[in-house]
């Protein structure tokens, strides 16, 4: 039995790797960034892409791309930074990002799918609680079962402590949230969590941004690229300690902003540790300033490869913009993949159940 799904935010394509490994035929995205977008048909050149904002997508056009007569899964990351605690920029606003959580309610009323999966970050529910009610009132009404939590990705194999929201639902039955594989302290049925160790660890030097330029192709360092480092930050992380924050460097050593007792923010200007999972990688996973994303011994950060292989990207993901900040806030905005695979999978498992049971409840044996 072959399921079919859309990839209703594609960005660069990790839910649709997740999609894909757990069995599902992608038949259709939407992206409207147009580096994303690039990497997602670089990589998933077999799925209709459309590069447009989704509020202009219909259901009708998404089902011209469908062989069968329904959409086994409508999956979707809608953006989440409107709902982070980090967001400042649209403080004490409404947040125009926002809108994109009510395209999967819209969509799903017009494609009707037998099952959704929506990720987003776990402060929807309390930043967006009101549109989150709305999304869900609407998806209720249209009889479908709802279930949802937040849930750690550790616990599902990838290298990297990050808490997602899933809110998962069948037409008319329920998909209940995947068990963990992996724990912190695991078990006779639980695997260790993964670490940086068991992605990164072994690879080869990389270049620096300067140098990829110098050589006039950046892309074709397979994005093993670093940022070149001011003199003060090669200070400052050599000073730092894996696993620490900014605090175990001396106050002199600091950005000024750092000082005279500063309270702020302490997941910066630090290093990563070997045998732990890497903290979430964000957009900024190749900035010192942005997060815990120096390399566990080396002078320099993690590179640009090394984020993709801690959101467990494929070596061979193929990142197709020449701009290093666009690559890596596609690489931080993606869902990880293997992720994406447990969820995907639980969908799949639950979808296939459904239709036995009710070819059973319709006396529909192998004989037809």
């Amino acid at each position: 039995m072959t399921l079919t799904a859309i990839d209703a935010f594609a960005g660069g394509g990790g839910l649709t790797v997740g999609l894909k490994r757990a069995g599902f035929h992608v038949v259709a995205a939407v992206e409207l960034e147009h580096h994303a977008f690039a990497t997602y048909k670089a990589n998933h050149p077999e799925v209709h892409g459309l590069n447009q904002d989704i509020a202009t997508v219909s259901g009708a056009a998404l089902l011209k791309h469908v062989e069968t007569d329904r959409i086994d899964l409508l999956a979707g990351c809608p953006p989440c930074q409107g709902f982070t605690s980090l967001t400042a920029k649209y403080k004490g606003k409404e947040d125009p990002r926002n809108k994109f959580v009510l395209e999967m309610a819209r969509l799903t009323e017009e494609i009707m799918p037998r099952a959704i999966m929506m990720e987003n970050v776990p402060g929807l529910t309390k930043k967006g609680g009101s549109l989150y009610r709305q999304l869900q009132e609407r998806l209720k009404a249209l009889d479908y079962r709802l279930t949802d939590g937040v849930l750690q990705v550790a616990d599902y194999g990838v290298p990297q402590c990050r808490r997602r929201l899933v809110l998962l639902g069948g037409l008319g039955f329920e998909i209940s949230l995947p068990d963990a594989t992996h724990s912190r302290c695991p078990t006779e049925t639980l695997a260790a969590w993964r670490t940086v160790r068991d992605s990164i660890a072994g690879m080869a030097q990389p270049v620096t941004l300067s140098q990829a330029k110098a050589k006039g192709n950046v892309e074709g360092s397979d994005w093993h690229v670093v940022r070149d480092l001011s003199p003060q930050n090669l200070q400052r992380l050599r000073l730092a300690k894996a696993g620490k924050t900014w605090q175990q460097i001396p106050e002199r050593f600091r950005p000024t902003c750092h000082r005279d007792g500063y309270r702020g923010f302490t997941n910066v200007y630090g290093r990563m540790e070997w045998d732990r999972p890497a903290p979430t990688i964000t957009g900024g996973c190749t900035t010192l300033s942005k997060g815990r994303f120096g390399h566990p011994d080396a002078d320099r950060t993690i590179s640009v490869r090394e984020a993709a292989l801690l959101q467990t990207f494929p070596q061979n993901y193929r990142l197709d913009s020449p701009y290093m900040d666009y690559v890596c806030n596609i690489i931080g905005n993606a869902l990880p993949c293997d992720f994406a695979e447990a969820i995907a999978r639980q969908c799949a498992r639950q979808l296939r159940q459904n239709s036995d049971q009710l070819a059973t409840t319709h006396g529909l044996d192998d004989n037809g």
